[in-house]
């Protein structure tokens, strides 16, 4: 299976306080920028900024509650990401592979010339 990698999501997903946050979210099923930014080193207008890069790549959806917007991780997009990530996994487990049957054959050649 081959599944097309979403550039935009891992750049989003690359930042610390960003995986923090889904972390946060996916842990406690939801929260606003406040919350979030009560359990994190940076402030509510940073989480805030964070939370929309989270929530353009479609990794959290917000819905209004009273004056802040409620956050909450998008698992099918979630479950797209780690289908990326389990893809790269394999194509580079395949690369290894390959690249260790060329050291071994060359490794062969060598001592049965020895």
């Amino acid at each position: 299976m081959s599944v097309a990698i979403d550039d935009d999501v891992w750049s989003a997903v690359g930042d610390p306080t960003r995986r923090r946050m889904l972390d946060l979210l996916l842990t406690d099923g939801s929260g606003t920028a406040t919350t979030l930014s009560d359990k994190l080193p940076v402030t509510r207008q940073a989480v805030a900024k964070h939370l929309g890069v989270l929530d353009r790549v479609g990794l959290v959806r917000a819905r209004p509650s009273g004056r802040e917007r409620l956050y909450t991780v998008d698992e099918s997009q979630l479950a797209h990401a780690v289908a990326q990530l389990a893809d790269v996994s394999e194509t580079w487990d395949r690369r290894l592979q390959r690249i260790k049957r060329i050291a071994e054959t060359i490794q062969r050649t060598r001592e049965s010339k020895n």
